[in-house]
């Protein structure tokens, strides 16, 4: 799925060699997505499941974090991509101490990824690495994100430029590279967020 209007970071001359979106329809409530695996870096516990939702972007299902933990995650653990693109669709529900639906790239394990996270409590967007364990922030910026609505967050990487965008906007544009390499790819959340995702996809890029 590519978001109308936004502009991309990768160069023209990448091809791209496998792309996919996920809507969760065919797994069975209750469970994970086949082929996806979940923890949590830190300590908690995450609850990771399959759920009936009929205000999903492509009903009936979604994938919903409803437990707690430090920083709950989802991969598809069958996915290894340095460059390229992932994006989803998330609605966050409730969390007293956040309220957040995020994005991991270049996924090592639980302790090694980056992060993309849109937080309803405190309206913004934030880039992190994650780095033996420790969540590092690379930038906040201020962004509308409403809770029980569904949005659209993106992330663009190729090389050590990433761009993240919600809702279509972009936010964050800037050059990192604490984490290299090609890795998984998946889903976030933080503390006592409920949230729920749809829609998920992820594109590699090879450039000749």
């Amino acid at each position: 799925m590519n978001t109308p209007g936004l502009t991309t970071l990768l160069v023209a001359a990448a091809l791209p060699v496998a792309a996919e979106t996920i809507n969760f329809d065919s797994d069975r409530v209750g469970t994970l997505p086949a082929g996806w695996v979940a923890g949590v870096t830190g300590r908690g516990a995450p609850k990771w499941a399959i759920e009936a939702d009929g205000t999903a972007p492509s009903a009936p299902n979604v994938l919903k974090q409803s437990g707690s933990g430090a920083f709950p995650w989802c991969v598809k653990k069958d996915v290894a991509i340095a460059d390229g693109a992932v994006e989803v669709k998330f609605k966050p529900i409730s969390g007293s101490e956040d309220a957040a639906g995020g994005l991991v790239w270049r996924w090592k394990d639980g302790d090694n990824y980056y992060v993309a996270r849109a937080n309803a409590l405190e309206d913004n967007v934030s880039l992190y690495y994650t780095q033996n364990g420790r969540r590092n922030t690379l930038k906040y910026v201020n962004a509308p994100v409403a809770k029980n609505q569904w949005h659209a967050l993106r992330v663009e990487f190729s090389g050590k430029r990433m761009k993240v965008a919600l809702d279509g906007k972009v936010y964050i544009e800037l050059d990192d590279e604490h984490i290299v390499g090609p890795g998984a790819v998946g889903v976030w959340t933080k503390a006592d967020s409920v949230t729920s995702f749809d829609d998920f996809s992820y594109s590699s890029l090879a450039k000749p």
